[in-house]
């Protein structure tokens, strides 16, 4: 059962650290991460195009998002080639054809032992970032920016450095 892990808990936000001696980086915030802006796919792009833009960048994925910056899923390059290949998408479909949404996100102020937790299940987390928007009539609403994307790679590069400032 999920419930009895502790670590689909603490990904999930219902159970704190339950490491007793924790790694001297487990308690630091993702914002140290050295993490750079990823680059964003609207949902226009076409299958090739992702594809392209993916190898191009040295990316193994990319967010989709909306004109107005609102999350719609994640495309990934094994997931576009394996859809291509079976015959289910064309290279010409739009990429929201190939797109999912289930993808762990994780904050600016989460810890890395958070992150960690969430990447021995996944190959990337989201970093989102909550913003206040205002109207012309004063209303607000709450939206999620996507501020990076962070893999293994990112963490072991952090960790490897055991820079304990």
């Amino acid at each position: 059962s999920k419930f009895v892990n502790d670590n689909w808990m603490i990904k999930n936000g219902f159970l704190n650290d339950i490491l007793e001696h924790k790694p001297w980086w487990w308690n630091i915030k993702v914002q140290k991460l050295n993490i750079s802006a990823p680059f964003m796919l609207l949902p226009d792009v076409s299958c090739q195009k992702a594809i392209e833009i993916l190898q191009e960048k040295g990316y193994d994925q990319a967010p989709v998002v909306s004109e107005s910056g609102l999350i719609l899923g994640m495309v990934t390059l094994s997931n576009t080639l394996a859809s291509v290949l079976a015959g289910n998408t064309q290279f010409s479909d739009p990429v929201t054809k190939v797109i999912y949404n289930q993808y762990s996100k994780i904050g600016l102020e989460n810890n890395l032992g958070k992150l960690s937790c969430i990447l021995e299940h996944d190959h990337f987390a989201v970093v989102v970032h909550e913003q206040t928007h205002f109207d012309g009539n004063g209303s607000s609403h709450r939206k999620q920016m996507v501020f990076g994307v962070v893999t293994a790679m990112d963490l072991l590069t952090f960790v490897s450095r055991d820079d304990r400032k």
